[in-house]
């Protein structure tokens, strides 16, 4: 938050190559006869269904141009991100394939890896229409598997690709296992369940369904659903798969989640405003004093507590100055409002970051550092609990770190531990929320960290591994849905800023779920919707990415109620969003009250 404005396709080869061959004189029904066996591998070749049997660093489908059909594929190369897609396609050994595809743009590849003989490429160096690329290769006497590829080029713009084909004998993949049995719920808590069920001859894996829909892929006999909402029920069934696809579905098996005892249990209201208020300095806006906010706001988070250096861990809360705040209240004015707003039912928190409080705890003394200066804080002014506000450079992961759910950079290892520790010091009444930006969360989906190949922003996504470790302690998420760039959701399109789309789009991925980094095994499970507010600009000055009235109320007709929806399409409803975060009550202030106004006139 910047403190100057702080918001901060059918397509069959094979039956047009029959046809020719047959017109040729001297071409037999035999010599068609005799390449029978031969097929199309590739899957979605003609990106009709999206990017499905695919894996992109940075792809999406696109209407025009196309070779054929309604989609292509259009895939931006950035930084060192050369774009590549990849699919890997079953094949039989020592048989020879011939590889094809249509693309546009300029340096554009096209070719197949893990073939056990020699790996093929071709590629144009400028194909401003369609440009068929085609070579061949043989595989090994053990190849099953062979990976097709296209990708750009550095720094040469997007590049598009159709009609990508593999065109040789098909591999025997047999039938699809049985339906697995035996499926049982084990030990349940208030937001997970663990499942076991029996082996199935012949699976290479095993997909988790929640209520019909599919969670969890794994490659055992159990997996732990998380994510859960306290005090619900669910039911669950699973399938097996091979490469001849996937089994009915088990019988199901329902659980009930046991009763909250984590970061749910705060007394808010079912549906909350929550707003920073400029604490410790002055911009535009003009300085507020805490007495004087409306009871509209039920969590006011003081911003902000910043560190003494970037990677001490020592974290101070400064009130704003006479000299920049003229009209401040004194401290015992200050202390004497946080009472009455707590009287009231309010939370007031002390949010720690910002745009300039860089912080980055790198050791293990950091992070006590930051405990017990974080501590003080809530001590000295009787806090309700801590909002983490990191921004820029405090959070990146380390080029090993691949896997979320078990980090081990330790500016994210030490952050989890200390606000754990923070939690289990001041008990169930401890509100903890976060507010990260779309590129340490949503961009997730896309990319986390250097990535499979390195080069990528090693901030990409960071904040997830803490989101997911805190879940059970966590409060509130309102991720800044402002001051970002396009973000792709799970629709597979970019979302941009100035709509209800944007919001609707990202709130979407994290009451859903989504795959890390397009990785299907690595699923990041969806939040509880009364741990999800939206954040929003409360004005045209207070950030990019403002949208007016109406579009908020969009925004929560469809995810509330599925009413009102734009072109995103959502994967369920939830009534049960808390509600709506901005920066800031100072500019809300300046702005009369717009979006106070317009919350308490949706809510009620």
């Amino acid at each position: 938050m910047d403190r100057a404005r702080r918001a901060r396709h059918p397509r069959s080869l094979l039956a047009l190559l029959t046809a020719a061959l047959l017109a040729v004189p001297g071409i037999t029904a035999l010599s068609s006869a005799a390449r029978a066996a031969d097929a199309d591998l590739a899957k979605n070749g003609g990106f009709e269904s999206g990017l499905d049997g695919w894996t992109c660093t940075a792809g999406t489908t696109v209407n025009s141009p196309v070779h054929s059909g309604r989609s292509a594929l259009q895939a931006t190369p950035a930084g060192s991100d050369n774009a590549q897609c990849t699919q890997t396609v079953t094949v039989q050994p020592n048989a020879q394939y011939t590889l094809s595809g249509y693309v546009r743009g300029s340096y554009v590849y096209l070719g197949a890896n893990g073939t056990g003989t020699t790996d093929v490429s071709t590629w144009t160096q400028s194909a401003p229409d369609w440009q068929k690329l085609t070579t061949t290769f043989t595989t090994g006497a053990t190849t099953t598997k062979v990976t097709l590829y296209t990708h750009g080029w550095y720094g040469t713009g997007a590049y598009y690709a159709d009609d990508i084909s593999v065109i040789g004998p098909g591999a025997s993949t047999g039938q699809p296992p049985a339906a697995p049995t035996g499926l049982k719920a084990g030990t349940v808590t208030s937001s997970s369940v663990a499942l076991t069920w029996s082996a199935v001859t012949g699976a290479t894996s095993y997909a988790v369904y929640r209520d019909g829909a599919k969670v969890q892929t794994v490659s055992g006999t159990s997996a732990t659903v998380t994510g859960l909402a306290p005090s619900t029920a669910y039911g669950f069934q699973v399938t097996a798969s091979n490469d001849a696809g996937e089994s009915a579905r088990s019988a199901a098996v329902t659980a009930t989640t046991t009763a909250g005892t984590g970061g749910g249990s705060t007394d808010l209201p079912a549906h909350a405003l929550v707003g920073y208020l400029h604490a410790s300095f002055a911009n535009g806006s003009g300085y507020t004093r805490l007495a004087d906010v409306p009871d509209s706001w039920d969590v006011i988070d003081l911003a902000f507590g910043e560190p003494t250096s970037a990677t001490s861990g020592d974290i101070r809360f400064n009130r704003c100055p006479v000299i920049e705040c003229p009209n401040v209240e004194s401290d015992a004015d200050f202390k004497a409002a946080i009472k009455a707003k707590q009287a009231a039912g309010k939370k007031v928190l002390i949010s720690i970051g910002g745009q300039n409080g860089q912080v980055q705890l790198t050791t293990t003394a950091a992070r006590d550092a930051f405990v017990s200066s974080v501590s003080t804080i809530i001590d000295t002014y009787g806090l309700d609990g801590l909002d983490i506000d990191f921004e820029g450079h405090s959070l990146s992961l380390n080029a090993n770190d691949t896997d979320f759910k078990n980090p081990t950079t330790p500016v994210v290892v030490n952050l989890i531990s200390a606000l754990k520790t923070l939690k289990a010091k001041y008990g169930s009444k401890f509100v903890l929320t976060m507010a990260p930006e779309t590129f340490f969360v949503q961009l997730g989906y896309q990319y986390y960290g250097t990535g499979k190949w390195g080069g990528q922003d090693p901030r990409c996504g960071a904040y997830l591994p803490v989101i997911h470790a805190l879940r059970d302690d966590l409060t509130l998420l309102h991720v800044q849905d402002y001051n970002s760039g396009p973000i792709m959701g799970l629709d597979n399109q970019y979302h941009s800023m100035g709509g209800a789309d944007f919001h609707i789009a990202m709130t979407d991925m994290l009451l859903t779920g989504f795959p890390v980094a397009g990785d299907a095994n690595n699923v990041f499970p969806p939040l509880r919707p009364d741990q999800v507010a939206i954040g929003m600009p409360a004005s045209t000055n207070a950030g990019n990415g403002y949208v007016a009235p109406s579009e908020v109320t969009k925004t929560l007709d469809c995810l509330t109620k599925k009413t009102n929806c734009g072109s995103y399409p959502t994967h369920g409803t939830w009534p049960a969003l808390r509600g709506l975060m901005t920066w800031s009550v100072n500019w809300d202030r300046y702005s009369n009250w717009e979006f106070q106004k317009t919350f308490d006139a949706y809510f009620g």
